[in-house]
Formats: C-alpha cells, sequence, structure tokens
C-alpha cells in the first residue's frame, strides 16, 4: 500500500492551510480584537470555537466520504441535495467568493498606492490570467501552491504575526459596542458567520484530488491524510488568528476609531516596517487572495465537471473569465444576492455535517436528519431574510427565540427537533426495506 512521504503529509497541511486564509480571515481577527480589548482572550476562544472548530469538522466529514458532497448531503434526497451543492459551489464560487478575491485584493493591495479604480480591469485581468493557469493543473497543486505560494503566504503571515508579539506599540482598550458584555457572544457569531464551513465542503473536494495525484487510491488511506491535513490547517489558523488577535488588541493606540480590519492592519505594518509596510501588507493580501480563488476556481471546476461531464479545463477558462467580469462590473449587485443564499443554506449545511458523525448510529439517518435539516432551511431562510429586513415573523416571536439576532435562532430548536426524532427513530426500529433502499438512490 503507497504512502505519503512526510514531505507530502507537511505540503498537503500547508495548501490546506492556505486555501482557507484569504484576506477576509486576515482583516477580520485584528479587528474584533481591538474592539474586544481586554476581553480579547475570551472573544478569540469563541471565534476559534466557530472559526476553526466548524470548518475542521466539515473538512473532516468530507474526508470520510472522499471528497464527496453528495453523500453528505444523502439524507435529503438525491436531487434536493444535487441542488443544494450546486447553490452553495456558485454562491462560495463565482458568484461571490471568487470574484470578491480580487476587489479586495485591489482594494487593500493596490488602491493605497493609486487611490482610484481605474487600474482594476488591468489588475483583474492579470489576477485571474494567473489563476486559471495554476487552476489548470489541480494533480500539480502540491507542488504548485504547496512548495511556491503557500510558503510566501505563511512565512509573510508569521512575520506578521511575530512582529505582532514582539512591537508592540501599546496596551489594548476596554471592550467596546457588544463586547463590553457579550465577548465570547461576539466571537462564536463572527466565527460562524465567517461562513468557512461551506469551504471546507469545496476545498475539500482540491485535497482529496492532491492525494489521488500522488497516488493513493485507497479511501482509508486518502480519509487518513485528509484527515491530518485538515487537522494541520486547522491548527496553523488557530495560530494565526490568535496571532492577529493579539496585534488588533495592542494596535489601539494606533487607530482607535478604526472601522475595519483593514485600517487595523494598515496602521499596524506602518508603525512596525516604517514606509516598507504598506509593500509587505500589500504582499500578504495579494498572496492570500490568490491562493484562496486558485482553490475555489479548482473547487468548482471539479466539481462541475464531475456532475456535467464537461471538461474541467472549460469550467476552469469560464469560472476564472466570470469572476474577471464580475470583478470589475456587477460584484455589489451579486454579493446582495449571494450572501442571503449563503445565510440561507448555511445551517442546513452544518446540520447535515454533523448528521454524518451519527448517521450510522441511526436506523434510518433519513428519518432524522431531513426533517432537521427541513427546519435548519427555514429558520436560515428568515435569517436571510431578516439579513435584508424584510423578516415576517412578529417581534414578540423574534424576542422569545434566542440568539436570533446573531443569526443563530435556529440552533437550540434544531438541536431539541433532532434529540426528538432521534428518539422516534430508535422507537420506530430500522425502516422497511423499500425505505431502506430509497435512501442510497
Amino acid at each position: 500500500m503507497k504512502k505519503l512521504s512526510l514531505l507530502d503529509i507537511i505540503l498537503l497541511g500547508i495548501t490546506n492551510f492556505a486555501l482557507y486564509v484569504g484576506a477576509g480571515n486576515i482583516i477580520f481577527p485584528p479587528f474584533l480584537g481591538l474592539m474586544a480589548g481586554s476581553n480579547a482572550v475570551i472573544a478569540a476562544i469563541g471565534f476559534l470555537i466557530t472559526g476553526v472548530g466548524l470548518p475542521v469538522i466539515a473538512a473532516i466529514a468530507l474526508a470520510k466520504v472522499s471528497g464527496r458532497l453528495n453523500l453528505i448531503t444523502l439524507p435529503i434526497g438525491v436531487k434536493c441535495g444535487l441542488a443544494a451543492s450546486v447553490v452553495c459551489y456558485l454562491c462560495i464560487g463565482p458568484l461571490y467568493a471568487i470574484p470578491r478575491t480580487a476587489t479586495v485584493s485591489y482594494a487593500l493591495a493596490v488602491t493605497p498606492f493609486v487611490e482610484e479604480d481605474k487600474y482594476l480591469p488591468y489588475y483583474s485581468a492579470a489576477y485571474f490570467i494567473f489563476a486559471a493557469l495554476v487552476a489548470l493543473y489541480p494533480s500539480r497543486i502540491l507542488d504548485t501552491l504547496g512548495k511556491v505560494l503557500s510558503p510566501v503566504k505563511i512565512i509573510s503571515l508569521i512575520v506578521l504575526i511575530a512582529a505582532g508579539a514582539l512591537i508592540i506599540p501599546g496596551e489594548g482598550s476596554a471592550p467596546q459596542g457588544a463586547f463590553v458584555d457579550a465577548s465570547f457572544s461576539q466571537g462564536i457569531i463572527n466565527g460562524y458567520l465567517t461562513l468557512d464551513t461551506l469551504a471546507s465542503l469545496a476545498f475539500g473536494i482540491v485535497i482529496v484530488d492532491a492525494i489521488r495525484s500522488r497516488g493513493i487510491d485507497d479511501n482509508k488511506s486518502i480519509v487518513k491524510y485528509a484527515c491530518i491535513s485538515g487537522t494541520l490547517a486547522g491548527l496553523g489558523m488557530m495560530t494565526i488568528y490568535i496571532g492577529l488577535f493579539n496585534l488588533g488588541y495592542h494596535s489601539y493606540a494606533l487607530t482607535p476609531t478604526a472601522e475595519n480590519g483593514a485600517e487595523v492592519l494598515s496602521a499596524y505594518v506602518n508603525f512596525a516596517f516604517g514606509s516598507g509596510g504598506s509593500f509587505f501588507l500589500a504582499l500578504v493580501i495579494c498572496v492570500a487572495c490568490v491562493v484562496t480563488a486558485i482553490g475555489l476556481i479548482c473547487a468548482c471546476s471539479s466539481y462541475f465537471s464531475k456532475i456535467t461531464g464537461i471538461n474541467y479545463r472549460i469550467y476552469v477558462f469560464v469560472i476564472a473569465l466570470f469572476g474577471a467580469v464580475i470583478s470589475n462590473l456587477g460584484l455589489t449587485h451579486l454579493i446582495k444576492i449571494s450572501v442571503p443564499i449563503l445565510i440561507a443554506i448555511y445551517p442546513m449545511f452544518i446540520v447535515l455535517v454533523f448528521g454524518s458523525f451519527i448517521s450510522g448510529l441511526l436506523h434510518s439517518p433519513r428519518r432524522v436528519i431531513a426533517p432537521t435539516a427541513a427546519l435548519s432551511l427555514l429558520f436560515g431562510f428568515n435569517d436571510a431574510l431578516e439579513s435584508q429586513g424584510l423578516s415576517p415573523l412578529p417581534e414578540a416571536v423574534k424576542s422569545a427565540l434566542p440568539m436570533y439576532q446573531d443569526c443563530l435562532s435556529w440552533l437550540i430548536p434544531c438541536l431539541a427537533f433532532a434529540a426528538i426524532l432521534m428518539i422516534y427513530d430508535r422507537i420506530k426500529g430500522p425502516a422497511a426495506k423499500v425505505h431502506a433502499a430509497n435512501e442510497t438512490d
């Protein structure tokens, strides 16, 4: 039985880590650290639970089924599962995340030097040509990302968080805003809203394909190496997030009125690195974004190629071209559409991920998981409407639902509903053969 070398395992973990950490993941924690002030540790713990814990659990769940998302969505039926998966890939890929990597990197890395958007078309064209050329060869992903781009990204981040630990501009402030009384829950909420659990479901297919490219074809080994990779990525994210929380906490004296993490990082790198700080931050942001873009293009192209039979490379070019066009013409409008959809389906996918771990204990996974997923989807749709100011629920109902304002109102009702259904499943016993057969259709 063929095994991965230690170097390949390390490269796999580095690649997996680098796929996750885009510009949003880099600029989010410093702002939370600044806002949480003396409660930064408590906020960071909450953030790590949902911002790292959930994505790692999702990655392990996908590894268990060799990157086949359809097996995780199986309890809700083949057609519903396919529809949900397609929507997921479209939203975290070409409709939102992929074009956003270009616009965010341009805004954070280029605009400070040119202060205008007229170069965005040239930047996005070069950006997506490069991303597409790398994505054309997914079998070499460990060599292109693992050996070249990912180390640059990781070394830059290590330099940044090391500077944050050694070059300290001052002490943090008292907690601000919602962090005064609810730092832990704010950390939980903000980690949850990174939506990285959905990213795990996309990147899983990239990691599994990378393992197979090294000649590993038995399912048990694929699962083992994918789990190791997910764990290494989680440890890496945890380290970086803690470092960035610390950086943000100590940056209050530099930018006490900062409105986002980009302002915090910009103020800090200029303090720590002087005139070269802006160039250093530009390098970090550009590499972070393009690595994530490459991973998403690979993931989406691989998925759509497998379900349609159309050549993988055609999808690479189409998705890259779409990303370039949208990043210049219509990203704002797509975000208005895509983000509510992501909010709507996110709870359902969390239910499906956790359901995949308990399905072996159930007489009929569909009997328990499908109704719970449906309930979570209803809550998700309401959260999506709420994000647009259109929720139909009366205020009395909203106030009665725990964690409603935090987009987590689905959690307790779904846990209770799942517990009741598990008791019912235990009493009902094994499903009839016809129903059992239907569960694998």
